[in-house]
């Protein structure tokens, strides 16, 4: 069994079914305007300038993986391309994590060394 976080959203909902609120009008509003207050929180979120530039370097990984055509290292991708040249190997390795679990790239493992392909 998962332990999942309960919300503010879900506690406000739990406590705007209680009866004893439901019956004091202030309450309820008071409820419904926190509501509000997180929805319009939570649209106000947009990317930062580093998820920015990572989503362009993303963009770079793909396409040297796509260009090599067949399943590389992390260090076999900063020699066929000059952008990541310049980036660490823990940076690069940070992305192509967020590739895999996006389904992008694919991990291989061949002998004890790690190898990223485009996922098919």
């Amino acid at each position: 069994m998962e332990n999942k976080k309960v919300t503010k959203r879900e506690y406000y909902g739990m406590i705007l079914g209680m009866a004893e609120v439901q019956e004091r009008q202030d309450l309820v509003d008071f409820i419904n305007h926190e509501i509000e207050l997180l929805d319009k929180k939570a649209s106000a979120k947009r990317p930062t300038k580093v998820q920015i530039e990572n989503e362009n370097i993303k963009g770079i990984i793909l396409e040297t993986l796509e260009n090599l055509g067949k399943a590389v290292s992390i260090s076999e991708m900063q020699e066929a391309n000059e952008d990541l040249a310049i980036l660490s190997n823990q940076k690069i390795s940070a992305l192509l994590t967020q590739l895999v679990k996006a389904e992008k790239v694919a991990r291989v493992e061949d002998k004890r060394k790690t190898l990223f392909k485009i996922a098919d």
